[in-house]
């Protein structure tokens, strides 16, 4: 959790920890806020705040629901998409630097560790 922690802050400039959340949900579908709010475990208010945001920065477009015309279905922008894809390069770069300082006995060890967190992850 640390080191997820830690690659999240390291590696965002333009696109804070929250809104990115945000984005990767969009990148799988297309989602009104208050399934964003609920999927990010958050209140309606501030997801409307991290929305808002990501409008004005052009990274998400509000559309009107074809079947309730009283929801907006929030999409990625072309620019979004861009975000999304510099920010996870961003975390690689970070991540990548640092591994790249540690011994092959370490790596090694981090590829044993890999694979019993995963074993454990899948019990």
């Amino acid at each position: 959790m640390r080191i997820s922690r830690r690659v999240r802050f390291e590696s965002t400039t333009d696109v804070a920890p929250h809104q990115f959340a945000v984005l990767a949900k969009l990148e799988e579908a297309p989602r009104t806020p208050k399934e964003l709010a609920a999927v990010e475990q958050v209140s309606a208010p501030s997801m409307t705040r991290t929305v808002a945001g990501l409008v004005e920065a052009g990274y998400v477009s509000r559309a009107d629901d074809p079947s309730d015309g009283r929801q907006v279905i929030l999409s990625l922008t072309a620019e979004g998409k861009a975000a999304i894809k510099e920010t996870r390069r961003r975390r690689d770069q970070w991540l990548a630097t640092r591994l790249e300082h540690l011994s092959d006995d370490e790596r090694a060890l981090l590829v044993r560790a890999t694979e019993l967190l995963e074993r454990v992850a899948a019990e």
